[in-house]
């Protein structure tokens, strides 16, 4: 049993075929049950960018964008450059009310901000969650049904790698928990 309330997987091994972990997280793996058993394992391993992978490809395309935005908002500071602050703004306003329009915008900041930072990611994420991956007049490229979950695994480590280059370890560990309290249903919202 589990209380992932929000991820549709009954197994890891389910979300395991649409990416690879590390070598170390194999061992850590358990794909025949529940994904939260995996993800709690990688992360009592300090495995945290797997553990991450694992939980985005769990999360429903929303929840996921939302998470990315959540650890993209963190590093955000009064020196972030427009581009990225508009970004992150289209990928929340996106998460919150999904649209053709602002999927499109979402597409246009995560190619301006060259996929570089986390709210470039989170944009990116929400632009691979429907739509075409095409430019606007050519033949529809649907993106694959997981695409948008490599975006925000991105998107969360890199914040948690930006937070602290040299221990980042608190940062993974407070977002995967913003991560799981989305699974769980909740905001992702939580207290340090």
């Amino acid at each position: 049993m589990t209380d992932l309330v929000k991820v549709q997987a009954l197994t890891a091994a389910e979300l395991l075929k649409n990416f690879d972990v590390s070598e170390e997280a194999e061992e850590h793996l358990v794909p025949d049950t529940a994904p939260e058993v995996s993800i709690l394992r990688l992360m009592d391993a300090g495995l945290y960018p797997d553990a991450i992978k694992l939980l985005a490809h769990g999360l429903p395309k929303r929840e996921a964008v939302w998470w990315a935005c959540l650890a993209a908002r963190d590093v955000q500071n009064p020196q972030t450059d427009e581009d990225n602050v508009k970004a992150l703004l289209a990928a929340e306003s996106w998460a919150m009310k999904p649209s053709e329009e602002a999927r499109l915008r979402c597409k246009t900041l995560g190619e301006k901000t060259k996929h570089k930072t986390p709210a470039s990611w989170a944009a990116t994420a929400a632009s691979w969650c429907h739509g075409s991956l095409a430019d606007e007049g050519e033949p529809v490229i649907e993106p694959p049904d997981h695409l948008y979950a490599h975006a925000v695994a991105g998107s969360v480590t890199l914040a948690a790698v930006l937070s602290d280059p040299v221990d980042p370890s608190k940062r993974f560990i407070r977002y995967m928990n913003q991560g799981l309290d989305l699974a769980r249903g909740g905001n992702g919202r939580i207290e340090e």
